[in-house]
């Protein structure tokens, strides 16, 4: 985690850049992307897709990645990878990201991105790389023994950034760590070879992390998420299936009572209301009453976003031709910011 005089600075340039997005939203770039492990969930699309959308309608430059590399930072296997892909792209259009204003392209289908790790490498030290707390998070969650590829996890994230310029990246407090080596690595490149690239700052998220069914974080492993993919039905069946508990009178209390407020907390991000006026509204109607109203709140709201996604599924040609159109364009754009950096270093020849 960054410490607090850090974030502090880091949450007032974002306040300051959400202030001058609609005026100005030709001036910023946006990069921001997701893992192809499984299929998107609520919490994907409150926490980042909406906020996605809402940046490409206001006239930001925004790329969206699939980062199918990044899989096996703690895989052993890429099994079932093209199908997350086609159903992540699924998945993004549904949602309202538009292909002609939003470049949606792939890790692996992109090597001159990729290539700019090399010089990348060269402006950062071991300790840098092995102090990172994600790094760190992710090795001790996976189990595994920490490979080259997890260790230099946020060197490729600074890659995906600035191969296109970005200057704005949606993220977390838990993702800062990040952000500040891309701009150690942007700063250190241009004072030694000549500016080719921008500062980049964090877009801090403020809508709060919307927890799984069960309180805990939502998670496809956990069984507790809400896939974008789901039917209604599906929807309802996974809603019934949570665990609450035996009290009848429903309150939102989310160290006591968990499931409840989970529950809660999907309603109310759903419907826009208070999770607490929710459970006043239920009161003594017990968990039954509880999960019908969520299961319609969810069902409603992402009723048309599924019908998208159906007409999508039906269409695999259209989806696999938005990617190999995002993945040309990505090419175009990364060709010309190495062809830069070449140029920067000396290196044309």
């Amino acid at each position: 985690m960054p410490n607090e005089r850090s974030y502090e600075t880091a949450c007032k340039r974002s306040d300051e850049i959400r202030a001058d997005l609609p005026l100005h939203p030709e001036k910023y770039t946006m990069l921001t992307g997701d893992r192809p492990t499984g299929r998107l969930h609520l919490g994907h699309y409150f926490g980042t897709l909406k906020g996605r959308v809402e940046l490409q309608d206001m006239g930001v430059k925004t790329s969206v990645l699939i980062a199918d590399y990044q899989v096996i930072t703690d895989r052993d296997t890429t099994e079932h990878i093209q199908d997350n892909v086609y159903n992540m792209v699924m998945d993004y259009l549904a949602c309202g990201i538009d292909p002609e204003k939003t470049m949606i392209y792939t890790h692996s289908a992109v090597p001159a991105a990729n290539q700019l790790m090399l010089p990348f490498l060269s402006l950062v030290s071991e300790a840098e790389l092995q102090r990172n707390p994600t790094v760190k998070a992710e090795m001790e969650a996976s189990g595994h023994e920490l490979t080259g590829l997890l260790l230099t996890y946020p060197v490729h994230q600074a890659c995906d950034i600035l191969f296109c310029k970005g200057n704005v990246v949606p993220v977390g407090r838990d993702q800062l760590p990040h952000i500040e080596l891309t701009r150690l690595i942007a700063r250190k490149f241009n004072n030694r070879y000549g500016k080719v690239f921008p500062e980049v700052d964090a877009l801090l998220s403020d809508t709060p992390l919307l927890p799984g069914l069960d309180g805990r974080k939502m998670s496809k492993s956990y069984g507790n998420a809400i896939s974008i993919s789901m039917t209604a039905e599906e929807t309802a069946k996974r809603i019934k299936k949570s665990q609450t508990d035996s009290e009848r009178m429903i309150t939102f209390d989310p160290e006591g009572r968990p499931g409840v407020s989970g529950l809660l907390s999907t309603a109310a991000i759903c419907t826009g209301r208070a999770p607490e006026e929710i459970a006043e509204e239920i009161g003594m109607g017990g968990s039954g009453q509880l999960k019908k109203y969520v299961t319609e709140a969810v069902n409603s709201y992402f009723e048309p976003i599924r019908e998208r996604r159906h007409a999508f599924e039906q269409d695999l040609d259209y989806v696999k031709d938005v990617l190999h159109e995002g993945n040309r364009r990505a090419n175009e754009i990364a060709e010309a910011t190495l062809a830069e950096v070449r140029e920067a270093m000396g290196m044309v020849y």
